[in-house]
């Protein structure tokens, strides 16, 4: 298992695909299928049947996962960089790779 670099909360920019140039907060990390769920990012359609949380049913926008690859984190300039791993006394934090901020 890998470890991934994106953690939930965090603020993202979408790198690569369809919907490059996109920013949103990750709501949820699927770490064994190496994918998240960015708000507001990769938007599909799904068909739903009449049920009792819904009665009317329909057609329900909602959030599709997007690869973990196509993502870059923003720092709090609102730039897009690469995460590394340091440690930092007893503790290992993350840090920016361009400008070598603690994240």
């Amino acid at each position: 298992m890998t470890k991934l670099k994106i953690k939930t909360g965090d603020t993202v920019k979408v790198i690569a695909g369809d919907h490059r140039g996109s920013e949103g907060k990750v709501q949820k990390v699927f770490i064994e299928k190496n994918k998240a769920i960015v708000e507001g990012v990769n938007m599909v359609k799904k068909h739903t049947k009449p049920s009792a949380q819904s009665p009317q049913g329909g057609i329900v926008e909602k959030e599709a996962p997007i690869n973990i690859s196509n993502l870059s984190l923003l720092t709090s300039k609102g730039e897009a960089t690469r995460i590394g791993y340091r440690v930092e006394g007893d503790k290992k934090v993350r840090f920016s790779k361009k400008s070598n901020e603690v994240i």
